[in-house]
């Protein structure tokens, strides 16, 4: 598998299904992959004429059924609530379109499970933008925790901090169960969590015991019935052993992703607040790694597109994803690139969260 991205023969048209934040920074990504903004649709008609104006957007369409109708559409983007993920990935698909589908890809393992199935049935591209894979220091770390730099992997430290919950008054969508599903803290930020983890220890956790926590009791008026934060131990099938701690309630986290991976020889820190560097450790001492491209891993290389001193972000880090998602759609095979199968695989690991906090008991993750 090449570590290139391929360039493309043809510039593919996008049309996007939602039409707040997400959709803003998947406009950004597909805009610089160089795709058109063909078309987009929302909730409603209006929503989705203002949203095409401030994106730039050719057509606004009444329906997202109108804009999946539309066979000049090469790649729909799904950004809308989190319940409606699967509904609307599976009528993409079976509309013939490649898609990039907002985690999680469902609230339900068996819908995932049949949206995997039915891209490759399709022979579709279908992708979910676990996009910190694609800062240049977290593949910096898989490279050197894949080259045996580490050792032996014995434990992972994992969390990712958050306080936009953590005022009382605060409230969203992703509170209702019907809109956002049975999951929020962990769905929503402790997917990313779990995907970077296992993406740069190149293992997978085996079996859960977890415990949540509810914050605040009642928010815009009505009962809070989905998690705030969870404290998750895990065990990965290789034997090392993982604390993962999720929360949207610690106050003056912004954003505050961080993976640590101790070996027998050396440990690996990726903090996605500070993604210039990566922190390595050993028993001779510790140091940072700047994001220096010519002294990095190929792949590491790969995605730092501008020189050491000119700091990458999280539109970087999404503007990559996207294109190799549309690399992919035209023939190529960028390495790491999250498909559905990696979004299957973060709704099953929420799943088994959920059911160890409910029984109190270690619960296997399906592989």
């Amino acid at each position: 598998m090449t570590t290139d991205v391929i360039p493309r023969v043809a510039t593919l048209r996008a049309g996007f299904i939602g039409g707040g934040f997400m959709a803003a920074v998947h406009s950004r990504a597909a805009r610089a992959a160089r795709a058109e903004i063909a078309a987009i649709a929302s909730s409603t008609t209006a929503g989705a004429r203002a949203a095409a104006e401030a994106l730039g957007a050719e057509t606004a369409f009444d329906t997202p059924a109108d804009l999946l109708a539309d066979d000049d559409v090469d790649v729909v983007h799904v950004c809308t609530p989190n319940a409606s993920h699967a509904a609307i990935a599976r009528a993409a698909l079976e509309a013939g379109h490649h898609v990039v589908c907002e985690k999680p890809l469902a609230t339900a393992s068996t819908d995932a499970a049949a949206l995997v199935a039915l891209a490759a049935e399709r022979g579709l591209v279908a992708t979910v933008p676990f996009v910190y894979r694609f800062h240049p220091m977290a593949r910096e770390a898989r490279a050197r925790v894949a080259a045996g730099e580490t050792g032996r992997v014995l434990s992972v430290h994992g969390a990712y901090l958050q306080d936009w919950m953590a005022d009382p008054a605060s409230d969203d969508w992703r509170v209702d169960p019907e809109s956002g599903g049975p999951s929020r803290a962990f769905a929503d930020i402790g997917s990313h969590l779990v995907d970077l983890v296992e993406f740069i220890v190149g293992d997978r956790i085996a079996r859960v015991q977890a415990t949540t926590r509810i914050a605040h009791a009642e928010r815009g008026g009505r009962e809070v019935r989905t998690e705030d934060l969870a404290a998750v131990l895990a065990e990965f099938a290789g034997g090392a052993i993982a604390t993962l701690l999720v929360s949207q309630v610690a106050p003056g986290h912004k954003n505050g992703l961080v993976v640590e991976v101790s070996g027998t020889d050396r440990s690996v820190r990726f903090e996605q607040e500070r993604p210039e560097e990566l922190w390595v450790g050993g028993n001779d001492g510790t140091g940072l790694v700047a994001r220096e491209p010519g002294a990095l891993s190929p792949d590491a290389a790969r995605l730092s597109l501008v020189p050491a001193g000119h700091p990458m972000g999280y539109q970087d880090a999404f503007n990559a994803f996207v294109a190799d998602t549309y690399a992919a759609i035209t023939g190529g095979a960028p390495d790491g690139l999250p498909t559905f199968a990696d979004g299957l695989r973060a709704v099953r690991v929420t799943e088994a969260v959920l059911a160890s906090a409910a029984s109190g008991t270690w619960q296997e993750v399906v592989a």
